[in-house]
C-alpha cells in the first residue's frame, strides 16, 4: 500500500510556511555546512561587555559557546532560518523587546512543530537576551540561582550571539540581503534592520 504520509519536503515546507504565518518576513531551509561560527563574534558579548552578559542561562558565559555549537552542528545536516525586517525606529525604540519576544516565540513554536513532525532533536536559537525580553522585571534568572526552573521555558531560547553564529553568512545562505542598522544612523540612510533566528533540524 502506498504511504500517504507527508514527505520530508512537505514537512520542511510546512515549517517554512508556519514561520511566515507567525510573523517572519521570510524563512528558508539551509545546509548546516553554510552556518559559520566565529569565536571573535561570541567574544563581543564579553568585550565590549553586553549589558546582559552573565544574567541568564541563555547567554554567555552560561552557554557552550562556539566550541560547543560546532560539536552540536555535527549532529545536523539541515536547518531553518527566518528573518524579521524591522524599522529601525522600532528596533531602537520602546518596542524593541516586543520584536525580540516575537523572534523567540516564533523559534519556540517552530521547534515544537518540528519535533511533532518527526525532527525530534531540533534545537532553536534566537536573537536577544531572554533576561531582557522575558524577565526584565525580575531580579535574577531563576535557573541560574538554582532556586527554580526557567520561568518561560515555552518561549525563551538561547541567544545566537553567544555561540558566535555569523548572521551575515546565515542570511547569505538563505539568499537574503542583511540589513544592518546602527542606533546612530541617519534615518534616510538606514530605515530597516534584519533580526534572525535559527532552528537546527534533526
Amino acid at each position: 500500500m502506498k504511504h500517504l504520509g507527508k514527505t520530508d519536503a512537505d514537512k520542511l515546507d510546512e515549517l517554512v510556511q508556519l514561520a511566515r504565518r507567525l510573523g517572519a518576513t521570510d524563512a528558508a531551509i539551509i545546509s548546516t555546512a553554510d552556518i559559520v561560527i566565529e569565536d571573535a563574534l561570541a567574544d563581543l558579548c564579553r568585550e565590549p561587555r553586553c549589558p546582559n552578559y552573565g544574567l541568564s542561562a541563555g547567554c554567555p558565559p552560561h552557554v557552550a559557546g562556539p566550541a560547543g555549537f560546532r560539536q552540536l552542528l555535527r549532529r545536523f545536516d539541515r536547518a531553518l532560518t527566518f528573518k524579521i525586517d524591522v524599522p529601525t525606529a522600532i528596533l531602537f525604540g520602546e518596542e524593541r523587546s516586543e520584536v525580540f519576544k516575537l523572534v523567540h516565540e516564533i523559534t519556540a513554536d517552530l521547534e515544537r512543530t518540528a519535533v511533532r513532525l518527526g525532527y525530534s532533536h531540533s534545537r532553536g536559537f534566537a536573537g536577544g537576551s531572554c533576561k531582557m525580553i522575558f524577565c526584565r522585571a525580575q531580579g535574577d534568572c531563576s535557573e541560574l540561582t538554582g532556586r527554580d526552573k526557567c520561568r518561560h521555558p515555552g518561549s525563551a531560547r538561547p541567544s545566537m550571539s553567544g555561540f558566535g553564529i555569523n548572521v551575515s553568512r546565515l542570511t547569505a545562505a538563505a539568499g537574503w540581503n542583511l540589513n544592518v542598522a546602527s542606533q546612530h544612523a541617519q534615518p534616510d540612510k538606514d530605515k530597516v534592520a534584519t533580526v534572525c533566528a535559527l532552528l537546527l533540524l534533526g
